[in-house]
């Protein structure tokens, strides 16, 4: 139908003509109340907001020569970074003579995934970038 009788249609029915594919050939509208349409769409998007996560990524630092009590320490926060549903991104810093021995910092890095293993995911494994090496842990779902 043209548009001006789908106007005055709509005006009738004292409702809006919407159109809802403007570029197709002939255009698409449709009747409807506008303003209850934008109402429920607001209404829409405040619930889903309401209702999303937002995950963010916790760190935990280390040096390489790292005493067994502290890497507990730093494994116990890590643990409860991730139960609480954050990602963990956890790095060793090497400083000086440090950087010709990158493999025990990887160890330690692989020690420390495993130690997560029954609560987390290693997402990328350890790699080194500059004079840190990091690796991310993200929580298992829930079942």
């Amino acid at each position: 139908m043209s548009a001006a009788d789908a106007q005055r249609l709509a005006f009738d029915k004292d409702l809006d003509l919407v159109k809802i594919s403007p570029s197709a050939k002939p255009p698409v509208c449709k009747i409807m109340d506008y303003g209850k349409y934008r109402f429920e769409q607001v209404k829409k998007d405040k619930e889903a907001k309401k209702n999303q996560r937002i995950v963010e990524i916790k760190e935990v630092r280390m040096s390489p020569n790292i005493d067994v009590a502290d890497f507990n320490v730093k494994l116990k926060n890590a643990q409860k970074f991730l139960t609480e549903g954050n990602r963990v991104k956890v790095t060793v810093r090497f400083r000086g003579r440090e950087m010709a021995h990158t493999s025990i910092g990887e160890e330690l890095l692989l020690r420390f995934g495993a130690s997560c293993a029954e609560i987390a995911n290693v997402d990328k494994n350890p790699k080194l970038d500059g004079r840190h090496m990091s690796m991310f842990l993200s929580p298992k779902p829930v079942k």
